[in-house]
């Protein structure tokens, strides 16, 4: 019932929202001819309508069989959509609250007379505001649908690293991490080859996975297998678990009132199954000891581990450290960039740098000298990049794919290359 009600309530809003822009496009071509006002109506109501009908017939369909990159492409547009009006209307609201004010002005003033309604190039300050609202609006959705065509556009960020209590022999070790592939919003094949072996070329001596090798089912992989066994370090791959990975956004049929579901059981343990087959060591909740030179270095890796409720705690970095106390170098795989302030940082001040990926930089931004900035700074204090704080050192990857928005805006999937210097 509740469900029913807010499906309604969301219906109404969007539809209030096409109205009240419509308002705006009416304005604009309120003086043209009957033709472009008969042909700008037609395509606005057209989409509209036909963005309502698609998000009122979504709970009655299996949106899930949709093929994925259908599936995205169509979601991307509606909320793309959806933004993009919702931005317009700030500029409508701020005219009206504008007008609001001035009638008020006009309704209560000794002088019931105000200055001339006036702006730019003649324009009244509604037209303006109108005019710059559309501009807006449609420049963001324009901007992300550009976006679609930047979601294979892989980048190689490289950065050198001088580490606390680094052994001599693992100086000019070079790491290669990826993170979040999402192998499950994957289409072009020739595509993700070339960012495959775009990782082996860096020559990495070790490569690390952190998390969200599949967007739900561990079926996703499939398709894809022979592309990432490709991936090869002589001192192996290394992956942890992901909070896409446990298959907890997926309506698995057999899910009873509890959240228990056998198929949702049975496709994480195929996923550990199928990092194995990949030539991949997952390290759940657990260590390994590289050695070269005579000297060791420690890796660990935990299983997903959020300081946000919404996402799944089943790492376990105390079990994770066990064994490996008296090594005084330590590298750690958590997925989620949280972890490092809510306990890495405060309980296990000797590791010196944590990988982490899972914001995405939310696929959205502006990254260029002098400026850093993207919606998932207002989420996640540390989002894209290095952070530093004392001997501690924390790198987020951008991620390798793509997931619910089929494309990225200034923050564009990354292969982050570390040199240990």
């Amino acid at each position: 019932m509740r469900s029913g009600f807010n499906s309604v309530f969301l219906l109404i809003f969007l539809l209030l929202l096409d109205i009240y822009v419509f308002q705006a496009v009416r304005a604009i071509v309120y003086m043209s001819s009957p033709r472009v006002r008969t042909v700008t109506y037609s395509i606005y109501w057209f989409v509209s309508l036909a963005c309502l009908i698609t998000v009122a017939l979504l709970p009655y369909i299996k949106w899930h069989n949709w093929p994925t990159a259908v599936r995205s492409y169509v979601l991307a547009v509606i909320i793309g959509l959806v933004v993009a009006k919702l931005l317009t209307a700030v500029f409508l609201l701020l005219d009206d609250v504008r007008r609001a004010l001035t009638w008020v002005v006009r309704r209560f003033s000794a002088a019931k007379t105000i200055s001339p309604e006036t702006a730019v190039n003649g324009l009244s300050r509604s037209q303006f505001l109108n005019r710059l609202g559309l501009i807006a609006g449609g420049g963001l959705f324009a901007t992300l649908v550009y976006g679609f065509s930047n979601k294979y556009n892989y980048r190689v960020h490289k950065i050198k690293l001088a580490l606390k209590n680094l052994p001599a022999s693992f100086k000019g070790m070079r790491i290669v991490q990826i993170s979040d592939i999402h192998s499950g919003s994957f289409a072009n094949r020739e595509a993700v080859i070339k960012g495959v072996q775009l990782i082996n070329d860096q020559r990495a001596d070790l490569i690390l996975f952190t998390g969200d090798l599949v967007n739900d089912r561990a079926s996703e992989m499939e398709p894809w297998m022979d592309v990432f066994r490709q991936v090869k370090a002589p001192m192996g791959v290394y992956s942890t678990l992901g909070n896409h990975d446990y298959g907890d956004y997926y309506p698995w049929p057999d899910k009873t009132p509890n959240g228990y579901s056998a198929l949702q059981h049975q496709n994480l343990e195929r996923l550990k199954q199928v990092h194995g087959e990949l030539g991949w060591k997952l390290m759940m909740n657990e260590n390994a000891v590289l050695e070269k030179g005579g000297e060791q270095i420690a890796l660990l890796g935990v299983e997903n581990w959020s300081a946000m409720s919404r996402f799944p705690r089943h790492g376990d970095l105390k079990r994770a450290y066990e064994g490996i106390e008296h090594i005084p170098f330590k590298i750690l795989m958590s997925h989620d960039p949280t972890h490092w302030d809510a306990q890495v940082r405060t309980d296990f001040p000797d590791i010196a740098l944590t990988l982490a990926g899972h914001t995405h930089g939310m696929q959205f931004g502006i990254e260029i000298p002098g400026l850093k900035w993207s919606p998932a700074q207002y989420i996640y204090k540390e989002w894209a990049g290095l952070y530093k704080e004392g001997d501690q050192h924390l790198y987020v990857n951008r991620g390798f794919g793509f997931l619910g928005y089929p494309g990225r805006v200034g923050v564009l999937p990354e292969i982050t290359v570390i040199d240990l210097v």
